[in-house]
């Protein structure tokens, strides 16, 4: 058998569909970021990036790229093994403590990204609590998606942002079932913010357990960077938050926060940590740096949402269609996807701007959208050649206004 052709033939129909993706070859500049050195052909050699989740620039930040380099220089480079067996090292307990603090909680639990953090911890809880029952917001992560199949517990959906359809969902189960709600803060691709008080009282009405995603809010909101349900207030009221170290925090990794008993059950069970590599140390130390700082530091935050708000008042001078959200991203509707990755294309090799078409299936079809996330770093002037570029691409391409 061709097996090859049988990978050309999926291959070409995300073709066809405008849904294929392309990557752009491409080195950060340390110290002039969100400036990036291309290495496309087609393209000029330095772009600006507006795409990035490393939101705040702090994977460039003086204080983490030291910790990470004396670390190295203290350590070596890898962890050299599992946590199990050879790759529990100070830095991963000294990280996890950071993290416990950073969210009121009693532990935390590293794993080497958030997709895995997801994916594990809810795998093991709904495989391993009796009568498991994973209620799931209908917009949730494909991390979260993952876990909860793979746990083979029973799932609900229940729908975006609802409290009440939760009720009534919750209200349905047995009352031998062990439920969980599992819902996100932040959601990455609309930008909207999950009404959390609301979610928290419906599901302690009927003693569910809470799985709170803050992946694309830590380091964003809060006195100290914990979230949104730092920001609120509402962070002692939740079972489980679960983070990133690879977005606000520029670095990589994953993590689990809650109780002492949760934590040691996630780390005792969840195959997602018992059989990975663990992070390096100088990953550990350069994360726990980035913490550190934002704990202390608003600046970061500050510049962010004063050019957040800046972009969103320059698209609506223009009349170029921007989802409305509460949050730091900024979804441009294109809502095809070819003139999606057309307009990526042009913005990338006659602009010098980098950004990539989100297309399905990270969203669905007909909602197809550029995703602009400015960062503290982008300048007045990024921002006036980004908007002057689009409004120029609007004409050209045939994009409809938004309506004033």
């Amino acid at each position: 058998m061709d097996f090859d052709a049988l990978f050309d033939a999926e291959l070409d129909s995300l073709r066809a569909d405008g849904n294929y993706r392309i990557f752009a070859e491409l080195e950060r500049k340390c110290g002039a970021f969100p400036k990036a050195r291309s290495f496309d052909e087609d393209a000029p050699d330095e772009v600006t990036v507006w795409c990035s989740n490393d939101y705040l620039g702090m994977g460039q930040h003086p204080k983490v790229m030291t910790a990470m380099q004396d670390a190295i220089a203290a350590h070596g480079c890898g962890a050299g093994g599992t946590r199990n067996i050879s790759g529990n090292t100070h830095q991963h307990r000294l990280l996890e403590a950071e993290l416990a603090d950073l969210h009121g909680k009693d532990a935390a639990l590293l794993f080497t990204s958030g997709y895995v953090s997801n994916w594990a911890a809810l795998s093991t809880l709904g495989s391993k609590l009796p009568d498991a029952v994973i209620l799931s917001d209908e917009k949730n992560h494909a991390s979260m998606i993952e876990g909860i199949r793979h746990s083979k517990a029973d799932k609900v959906i229940w729908k975006h942002n609802d409290p009440e359809d939760l009720d009534r969902k919750l209200a349905a189960l047995p009352s031998n079932a062990t439920k969980i709600v599992a819902f996100e803060s932040v959601y990455s691709m609309d930008g909207d913010i999950c009404p959390m008080e609301e979610i928290i009282e419906v599901a302690e009405k009927h003693g569910a357990m809470t799985y709170l995603d803050e992946v694309h809010a830590v380091g964003m909101y809060g006195q100290r960077g914990g979230g949104v349900s730092e920001e609120l207030g509402l962070a002692h009221r939740i079972t489980l938050i679960e983070g990133t170290l690879g977005k606000a925090y520029g670095v990589v990794g994953g993590y689990i926060t809650g109780s002492v008993a949760l934590c040691d059950f996630i780390r005792s069970f969840a195959s997602g940590f018992i059989f990975t590599t663990a992070l390096p140390p100088a990953v550990a130390a350069a994360a726990r740096t980035s913490i550190a700082h934002l704990k202390e530091s608003g600046i970061e935050r500050a510049r962010q949402r004063q050019q957040v708000a800046k972009l969103r008042r320059r698209l609506d001078a223009l009349g170029i269609p921007h989802l409305p959200n509460p949050s730091h991203i900024i979804p441009v509707m294109i809502k095809d996807p070819v003139k999606c990755r057309q307009l990526a294309d042009i913005l990338m090799q006659d602009f010098g701007i980098y950004v990539q078409p989100i297309n399905y299936p990270t969203v669905p079809k007909g909602t197809e959208r550029l995703r602009f996330t400015p960062g503290p770093l982008h300048s007045d002037e990024d921002i006036e050649r980004l908007v002057q570029a689009l409004s120029t691409l609007w004409k050209r391409c045939a994009i409809a206004h938004a309506v004033a």
